[in-house]
């Protein structure tokens, strides 16, 4: 499998993921709560699965790979690193919002849907940039043999910063928030 090709199917998880969590926070905004172990397995697939083992599959390797080939470090490159920096931002703003809304402050409500927004549109737009520049440039210039090691790194990366097992229990969350939040839609 293309290195590549690999993102890209990790991006349809994630895109997936921000569709729940965009019906997670339009709940909270029309009802005034949510299931908080449900929002806590969100942060975590956000943090873990999308920024330690997604991102870093990116900027450990990825992205030297492709500043090797002749893609300025200072142009889609400098991009997307700038995105993931604000996207850490914002699950930062979001994590101490949920923090202070478990302790029932009033403000955290709005902080968390206003956020949650922002962070949605972010990734949404990011991974569109990902799927139709960005890879689209490595698969003309990287070779065969480079995105096969790449794969092997991707691999590597993922047994180290998630563990053995922890992709499938993300894959099954996906498909348990799924079945609660966008049954339907």
């Amino acid at each position: 499998m293309k290195a590549t090709r690999q993102l890209k199917d990790e991006h349809v998880g994630v895109l997936l993921m921000l569709r729940i969590l965009g019906e997670v926070s339009r709940q909270l905004q029309a009802e005034g709560h949510m299931e908080n172990e449900h929002f806590e397995s969100i942060l975590e697939f956000l943090k873990v699965f999308v920024d330690k083992c997604h991102h870093g599959k990116e900027e450990e390797l990825l992205f030297p790979a492709l500043t090797h080939v002749g893609i300025p470090q200072d142009g889609p490159i400098a991009v997307m690193l700038f995105e993931h920096e604000m996207g850490r931002k914002y699950i930062r703003v979001i994590t101490d919002a949920f923090e202070r809304y478990k302790l029932k402050d009033a403000s955290a409500a709005s902080t968390i849907a206003q956020n949650v927004s922002d962070y949605i549109e972010l990734l949404t737009d990011h991974i569109d940039k990902e799927n139709n520049i960005l890879f689209a440039m490595a698969d003309d210039r990287l070779t065969e043999k480079t995105q096969e090691e790449l794969f092997e790194g991707f691999e590597k990366i993922e047994t180290a910063r998630i563990g053995t097992g922890k992709h499938q229990e993300f894959h099954d969350l996906l498909h348990r928030l799924s079945d609660i939040y966008l049954k339907g839609k």
